[in-house]
């Protein structure tokens, strides 16, 4: 099987559990360091699927990978190459599509449910889940591209997650670790403390009963992952 490629762009933001996931289901993969200088490949033809993780950068930014990494999205979309996205993925990919990123309504920061839609595409993706707990580091939001179904929500953020056929973007980030948490809330404690809004948690919530949480999430992550892997050849 061709490697799935992994898209960095900050060294604490890697995948996570999504490479605990491939390793324990046997699928190779390569991660391309876009924070070390690594250029976005031009061709998606190597790669069995293409992941983009999370970044504090925004989709609208004047920086040299953003186009590229677009127009590598469309090219596997076009070629039926799965496409995974995770919060600053989601929101390339739904750019590529013809989504906009605009900012949210608020900052959404630490733990928080969300809902799963009441439709047949969110049901192949999460069978008989209604609702679950998990991670949300955010300040934009996506809208639906062209062909999206929306398959999450939170009361603070309408689009959570949409799927068009076997690609998936999504705004909250179930790929977190324990220590991604950890390293998260510590690396911006300063800047967590200072903010006065409800739905940004402070680093003590974030890590309260962290190992139960984590283990949830990895569940419904399973659950996600396992269906997308269908798609790669």
């Amino acid at each position: 099987m061709k490697p799935v490629a992994i898209f960095r762009y900050l060294p604490i933001e890697g995948p996570g559990y999504f490479a605990t996931f491939l390793d324990n289901n046997h699928i190779p993969w390569e991660l391309i360091k876009i924070d070390a200088g690594k250029e976005m490949p031009i061709n998606a033809e190597p790669y069995s699927g293409l992941v983009f993780m999370g970044g504090p950068m925004s989709v609208n930014d004047d920086l040299p990978w953003i186009e590229p990494t677009l127009n590598i999205i469309r090219q596997a979309v076009a070629r039926e190459i799965p496409v995974l996205g995770h919060c600053l993925g989601g929101q390339l990919i739904a750019k590529a599509l013809g989504g906009i990123v605009t900012q949210n309504v608020c900052r959404e920061m630490g733990w928080g449910d969300v809902q799963v839609a009441q439709n047949p595409v969110a049901r192949a993706w999460f069978n008989d889940i209604s609702e679950f707990e998990t991670f949300h580091w955010h300040g934009e939001t996506f809208s639906l591209p062209e062909g999206a179904t929306c398959i999450l929500s939170s009361p603070h953020c309408e689009n959570q997650a949409f799927a068009i056929g076997i690609h998936l973007g999504m705004q909250c980030h179930v790929e977190m670790t324990e220590r991604m948490v950890k390293d998260w809330s510590d690396v911006n404690f300063q800047e967590i403390i200072q903010m006065d809004e409800p739905t940004v948690q402070s680093p003590a919530e974030m890590e309260k009963n962290l190992t139960e949480r984590v283990i949830k999430l990895n569940n419904i992550a399973d659950r996600l992952y396992a269906k997308w892997i269908t798609a790669l050849k």
